[in-house]
């Protein structure tokens, strides 16, 4: 996110265009720091979602984390259609 926040303005608004585009950050971690390009920049809520951890401090294998809390790619297709 770092680096990309240091990209010019051409660029983002090429990567996250304004309108109607759907954004989905997936993250095998918690949501802190992306509602800046998930519902900024140009970014419409409805056409928003994060797909990652909704809390702290879970342990075990990454596959288990990945199913308990929805990063899967099953998760991934249903979060996209349901924002089409």
């Amino acid at each position: 996110m770092e680096l990309f926040s240091q990209q010019d303005e051409n660029y983002k608004r090429r990567i996250l265009p304004a309108g109607q585009s759907i954004r989905i950050g997936i993250e095998a971690g918690v949501r802190q720091g992306w509602d800046e390009w998930l519902l900024g920049q140009r970014a419409k809520a409805n056409k928003s979602s994060f797909i990652g951890m909704k809390s702290f401090g879970a342990s075990a294998p990454a596959e288990v984390l990945f199913s308990h809390f929805g990063i899967t790619p099953d998760e991934i297709v249903s979060e996209t259609k349901n924002l089409l």
